[in-house]
């Protein structure tokens, strides 16, 4: 289950009307508006991007945008609870007292793998591979969708630099018509300040919050592998708990059984 992240839109959207109360402030917003500015700092950031990786990667980090604004609602600790609740009505009803939960559960959900792989009865370790491998190809792809956000940060500014070279050669070259000289500085300046825009109030900060959700989502994931593998080897719950806390940050540390 997800949940809008404020803190995403907030910082997004806030950050821009701030940006377009100044120009307001300042002067009318059409002047702060050029095509050609555009095509160079859009068209070039996202083309230039693809240079560096396949257009697979490039549309799955583009997708992974929108789900920035969504965070998991279910935190670490509580995963941690759920799955130590799971383990004792385990310990005393077996492994296949699992298949009661399994509908409630996301069809595609880290979740709902790991315990189908303990009610299959596969060996603990052998789950255990299995998870690491899926938790290794899910941070394999969050690094390359954080990446191409990353590469987007770079390129943007020195695409803002090449549209205020392209400016300043059209106005140099047609000094002689008073005319051109507004438009070819309108072009030099505004791709440098879109470059900057882009590069610093969107790509890098969303290159961030991907990482974060990233990492966020390795520990709950992780919670699973190991509850599942405890589940599987009909441990003590008690030594899942001590376990599990010791992959919990202090402040988030379960106490189930105390």
């Amino acid at each position: 289950m997800n949940k809008i992240d404020y803190a995403t839109i907030i910082g997004l959207f806030g950050s821009f009307t701030l940006i377009t109360a100044a120009v307001l402030i300042g002067g009318s917003m059409s002047s702060f508006f050029n095509l050609p500015a555009v095509l160079i700092v859009l068209g070039g950031t996202y083309l230039v991007t693809t240079i560096s990786f396949s257009m697979s990667e490039v549309m799955r980090a583009q997708k992974l945008i929108g789900l920035t604004l969504f965070g998991r609602s279910v935190q670490p600790n509580y995963a941690a609870y759920a799955m130590l609740e799971l383990a004792e009505q385990c310990r005393g009803k077996g492994v296949l007292h699992l298949q009661q939960h399994m509908q409630a559960l996301e069809e595609d959900s880290f979740q709902r793998k790991s315990l189908q792989l303990v009610v299959d009865g596969l060996p603990a370790d052998e789950v255990n591979r299995i998870l690491q491998n899926d938790l290794n190809g899910m941070v394999a792809r969050h690094n390359s969708s954080s990446g191409v956000l990353r590469k987007a940060a770079e390129v943007a500014p020195a695409m803002g630099l090449i549209g205020t070279l392209v400016g300043l050669v059209q106005m140099l070259s047609n000094l002689n018509d008073p005319t051109t000289i507004g438009p070819a500085m309108a072009v030099a300046l505004l791709t440098t300040f879109y470059g900057a825009v882009l590069a610093n109030m969107f790509f890098s900060p969303l290159a961030t919050k991907l990482e974060r959700n990233s990492s966020n989502e390795v520990l709950l994931n992780r919670v699973f592998m190991l509850g599942a593998a405890s589940i599987g080897r009909q441990e003590n719950p008690r030594r899942l708990e001590m376990l599990l806390n010791t992959l919990l940050p202090p402040s988030n540390r379960v106490q189930y059984f105390t």
